[in-house]
């Protein structure tokens, strides 16, 4: 179980602050969405359980060891996947060896494009590609995802997976987070989206405003006064019908 405690980050030597004061769990064998506007906070707050940047105060646990001055390396030891909004690019390693390197095991070929048909790549075209300028976005964006999965982490954040996917592949990925979600047990994932069908198969949903959590609960009950708002209140909260 993740557990963050009265987690602040400012900006700007303390002058803006992006996260503040937050408390949250997330619990094993549960699918948890973080949603909200625009400038929320959802990305930062990502970043800082995954190890990307270091809260200005408070406490993150991870089954009860204190990570919060962790590297993102040292948090990936213990079970901590993170999926990166721009996916980063790694020059002379093939897709394939990226695969094998995050499953931790030298997968046979076959194995290796199970990973990547999940996400809607044709396994034959990509097992070889170098991870480089040569791959679009969405490729780089689903290969990543596919990296990912591959770890089996304990705990996997996906930061906006949908962002420069197309309609197909998106559908794909949630038949994929459904998959998981039913497989997890022990293990956890936490999704920055604003997508409505991503939301729609959360365990739990936190809505994140202005560094606060405004609001948390079960699916059952968030969604629906989500969904059940105007138009213009769903525009301001960052939820979108279709991918777009």
């Amino acid at each position: 179980m993740l557990k963050i405690e009265n987690l602040a980050f400012n900006v700007n030597t303390g002058k803006k602050e992006i996260i503040k004061d937050i408390s949250l769990e997330i619990p094993d064998g549960k699918l948890i969405v973080i949603t909200g506007p625009n400038g929320g906070g959802k990305s930062t707050l990502a970043k800082l359980i995954a190890g990307l940047e270091k809260p200005t105060s408070g406490k993150i646990s991870f089954n009860g060891t204190d990570i919060t001055n962790m590297s993102i390396t040292e948090r990936a030891k213990l079970g901590i996947g993170f999926a990166f909004q721009q996916p980063v690019k790694f020059k002379g390693i093939r897709v394939i060896d990226l695969i094998r390197l995050s499953a931790g095991r030298e997968l046979t070929i076959a194995e290796a494009c199970e990973y990547l048909s999940l996400v809607g790549l044709c396994a034959r075209e990509y097992i070889d590609r170098e991870v480089n300028a040569s791959l679009s976005g969405g490729e780089l964006k689903r290969i990543e995802i596919a990296v990912v999965l591959a770890r089996k982490s304990l705990l996997t954040v996906f930061d906006e997976p949908e962002a420069g996917i197309d309609l197909w592949s998106f559908s794909n990925l949630i038949d994929v987070f459904r998959k998981q979600r039913e497989e997890i047990k022990d293990r956890s994932i936490m999704i920055i989206s604003h997508q409505e069908r991503i939301l729609n198969i959360a365990d739990e949903i936190v809505v994140l405003n202005d560094g606060e959590i405004e609001k948390q609960g079960t699916r059952d009950d968030i969604l629906p006064e989500l969904i059940g708002t105007s138009s213009a209140v769903q525009t301001c909260l960052g939820i979108k019908k279709e991918l777009d």
